[in-house]
């Protein structure tokens, strides 16, 4: 047997099987890097005009990981770890990649609702394929044009009725001090319930101005950072004149990084007005606790009274425009039925909710909820 042909032939063999390996690891590690350098290229060329738009950009890759957003993605809940938050957005990414060579963009107006408040945005969405299973997503909010008419309809309604109370109250106070000119103190009386109506008439038309405000004022997109403890110091801060006037003390307990996107305006008047509310129905030395806390990619600020409760009826509607659930203190402490439906507009505007946990007897806690601002996304993965 030739031992010596079989063991030069076993060593030819291997040599030719090495030979080829090398060569196909060779060409799969050039093979990487050429995709990886058009990757790259790709990214390298998307980011400057992204940074540039006016509206919400992203660019995923091929497993749908989002590798670049622009803060307006994140401030209007795109985003939820490095994917698309919602499937009707990864749906419309997977039919522009199932396209092999860049096209133009697909566009297509889609209802988007929000994990938190479950509040529906309006936007029209386009997804381009870049090369290489990269596609761009823009994202145009239009939630706001959406809502206009039916919102300017109810609401020039709801003002048309509640203006009728003290503007028909102010003109029979005028008549009737027409009337008593020759008696000193009717008119007096009269004066001082002139003034009453008048300042309640103020009030109102001050808050209707702010909730006209609120609801026309596009704040989901926004990309200002918030920090809620500051928030809730001013908003504190608003109320200490109210607090004192009834000897109510504030235990306030705040919480590290809370930070938002959103409108530091709008959310200070938020928790200023809970505050307000708190004071208002609780008894005189007690305390009102401001509570700001982190859970799980949610900031809360919740607003807890000794005040006397809220049934579950009233609950139901308690964020209603003017609704009130004591009409007749209402009208004892000025108030006008708009607070909390403001407070309800500007945690909606923010993506976000309120939430009321309450039992007759044993006070209030009015709780905003709010996503934490996310990190931006701006390398590669």
């Amino acid at each position: 047997m030739n031992y010596g042909a079989e063991f030069w032939g076993a060593v030819i063999t291997a040599f030719v099987v090495g030979a080829a390996s090398v060569a196909m690891v060779g060409w799969t590690t050039i093979r990487t890097k050429e995709v990886q350098k058009k990757s790259q290229v790709v990214l390298d060329g998307i980011t400057g005009p992204l940074n540039a738009l006016a509206s919400a950009g992203l660019v995923l890759d091929i497993e749908d990981k989002i590798v670049r957003a622009t803060k307006s993605a994140f401030a209007l809940g795109l985003v939820r770890d490095e994917e698309l938050a919602h499937p009707k957005l990864t749906a419309l990414v997977a039919k522009a990649r199932s396209v092999k060579k860049p096209t133009k963009a697909r566009g297509r107006d889609l209802a988007l609702v929000s994990e938190l408040g479950k509040t529906t945005l309006f936007v029209n969405a386009r997804a381009i394929h870049l090369g290489e299973g990269y596609v761009l997503l823009l994202v145009e909010d239009r939630t706001e044009s959406h809502n206009l008419e039916e919102t300017r309809r109810d609401f020039v309604a709801n003002i048309s009725h509640e203006l009728k109370t003290p503007i028909g109250a102010i003109s029979l106070l005028a008549e009737a001090i027409q009337m008593a000119l020759d008696d000193p103190a009717q008119v007096e009386k009269f004066a001082k319930n002139l003034e009453t109506e008048s300042q309640r008439l103020a009030h109102l038309v001050q808050d209707i101005i702010q909730l006209s405000h609120v609801q026309a004022k596009e704040v989901a997109g926004l990309t200002k950072i918030v920090d809620l403890n500051e928030v809730v110091a001013e908003a504190v801060d608003r109320n200490q004149v109210l607090a004192g006037n009834k000897s109510i003390e504030f235990e306030v307990r705040l919480a590290d990084r809370a930070k938002v996107f959103g409108d530091d305006e709008l959310l200070k008047a938020a928790v200023k007005n809970l505050i307000e509310n708190a004071v208002i129905y609780s008894d005189e030395k007690t305390a009102v606790s401001i509570t700001v806390r982190k859970r799980k990619g949610i900031a809360e600020i919740a607003v807890s009274d000794k005040g006397p409760g809220i049934s579950v009826e009233d609950q139901e509607r308690i964020f209603e425009r003017f609704y009130r659930v004591d009409p007749s203190r209402s009208r004892l402490t000025g108030g006008t039925g708009l607070g909390l439906s403001i407070v309800k507009h500007i945690a909606q505007k923010h993506l976000g909710e309120v939430q009321i946990k309450s039992k007759l007897g044993h006070g209030s806690t009015f709780t905003i909820r709010l996503p934490l601002a996310a990190k931006s996304i701006e390398t590669s993965k």
